[in-house]
């Protein structure tokens, strides 16, 4: 939800070191546009972010305020300071933004609560003069001296640098295929997003904490597990997904394949084996060795049956194998085999399934890594099994974004991506393969192994998300687009 309000302002008198200085018969022009924007929304809750765009002459130090018409409140803001007394709101600039130059933006971003509904505010001024829709000319300024004046030094509770307009799910949300679970280890996946992002259990005392993030919308906090760890081993105990379902996903408690934990359970990654940088700032993402492996059953607005689906997740070529399984995605919630079309996820690795298992055996061309389908009883590069093109002989990126879709009755298509620069391949978009047509996907969402819990494969996760919906292909590219932006070394 987007609108786009015009105001114009004008300043009665500006502080100076000097002292206060007033105006004289010159004139300056004043005025601006004000970009109210909501990035996302869930059940009484909801992100946005405003823009000033000065229209006039430079403007130093500014207030912004605006009245909300149903009742909402902010709840926690950033770039700026604010007050509110009933309806009203008013945001102060931070130490660092306060002055905007001719033709120049500020922004902040907030999160924010609601309970009826979550209309557009109205009645936006800038520095207490009302909205007028044009530039106007107001006195400039002269100095006079008057007695010396401190000027205040304004405070923030924010980052220094705002975070993005739009995150992977708000892109997703944009598009009409919203998240119904997004996880990530790195960073967050909404730009209004400022909760939790993993838990970690260390071995010393067995003590548990949570790693959030730097900034809503931002890296990970990453200083939170080095203090946390220091001296010890901790091990990722849980995953949590950034989307109001809260399919969280902690360690696996097993399946028809036994795990190595405590009776038969998954074991958790190492917190500290894959160390990465997210813009600019240190972060953790997964490493999933044999027997590492998370999952949520029942998950909560999952899709089910032949429900349309769609997945990406952000892996590297680093660390792989042909074993099975390295997934992300949907599977049974009874962690068995229960026949073809029960599971949608993307599977990551060299594995050349259909030369092993085909009847016939069907060989691949190329040693991978690829990024397949695994459809249950089956890793499907193609809808005949082994993947057959030259052009896609391996995908051999550092940070690698892996795609699936599937529209549970015709159609699935596979994509990947440089995670660090450019678009998306799509090495196979067609028909699903004989016998999986309707799909008949359960609601379990899991990380690092198979349906059944096979857990031989390896892989690295940084972050990742499933969507309800089938994503359209320029959704998919904006997500690529931000994932760029994201910075991965």
């Amino acid at each position: 939800m987007k609108l786009r309000w015009a105001v114009a302002t004008a300043a009665a008198s500006v502080l100076s070191a000097a002292g206060v200085v007033s105006a004289t018969a010159a004139h300056a022009a004043v005025g601006c546009e004000v970009t109210y924007a909501i990035s996302s929304q869930w059940q009484g809750g909801f992100g946005a972010s405003v823009t000033v765009h000065d229209l006039g002459d430079a403007i130093n130090g500014w207030q912004l305020s605006w009245s909300f018409g149903a009742g909402q409140t902010v709840t926690q803001l950033w770039n700026g300071s604010y007050s509110q007394q009933g309806a009203a709101v008013t945001v102060t600039n931070a130490a660092y933004n306060g002055s905007i130059p001719a033709g120049g933006t500020v922004s902040f971003g907030f999160n924010g609560a609601w309970s009826t509904s979550n209309p557009v505010p109205g009645g936006f001024t800038l520095n207490g003069t009302p909205c007028t829709g044009g530039v106007t000319t107001s006195p400039s300024v002269t100095p006079t001296e008057q007695s010396p004046t401190p000027t205040p030094s304004p405070t923030s509770d924010g980052p220094t640098t705002p975070p993005p307009a739009q995150q992977a799910c708000d892109i997703y949300a944009t598009g009409g295929t919203p998240c119904i679970g997004a996880h990530s280890t790195t960073r967050a996946l909404f730009a209004s997003y400022n909760g939790p992002l993993y838990q970690v259990q260390r071995a010393s005392d067995k003590a548990y904490t949570n790693v959030g993030l730097l900034a809503a919308g931002g890296v990970a906090n990453a200083a939170t597990q080095d203090s946390f760890c220091a001296n010890t081993n901790c091990t990722i105990t849980k995953i949590y997904d950034q989307t109001s379902n809260h399919n969280d996903m902690p360690i696996s408690w097993g399946g028809l394949w036994k795990g190595p934990g405590p009776n038969g359970a998954d074991v958790g990654a190492d917190a500290k084996a894959l160390p990465v940088t997210v813009g600019g700032h240190r972060a953790y993402g997964v490493k999933v060795t044999p027997g590492v492996g998370y999952r949520v059953d029942n998950a909560k607005n999952a899709p089910t049956g032949s429900q349309p689906e769609g997945i990406y997740m952000i892996t590297s070529s680093n660390y792989v194998n042909d074993q099975c399984c390295f997934d992300y995605g949907s599977r049974e919630n009874t962690h068995t085999d229960t026949g073809n079309a029960t599971m949608n996820a993307i599977e990551w690795g060299t594995p050349c399934w259909f030369a092993t298992w085909g009847n016939p055996k069907n060989p691949c061309v190329g040693t991978g890594p690829w990024v397949e389908a695994d459809l249950e009883n089956g890793m499907y590069h193609t809808n005949t099994g082994s993947n057959k093109d030259p052009n896609n002989s391996g995908v051999h990126f550092p940070f690698v974004s892996a795609w699936e879709k599937n529209n549970g009755t015709s159609n699935f298509t596979l994509k990947y991506g440089n995670a660090t620069s450019g678009g998306l391949t799509t090495p196979y978009s067609g028909a699903l393969p004989k016998g999986y047509s309707p799909m008949k996907t359960d609601s379990s969402l899991l990380l690092g192994t198979g349906g059944d819990n096979s857990h031989s494969g390896q892989g690295e996760f940084f972050e990742g998300a499933i969507t309800s919906g089938y994503p359209s292909d320029t959704t998919e590219n904006a997500v690529q687009t931000s994932i760029v932006t994201a910075h991965y070394q």
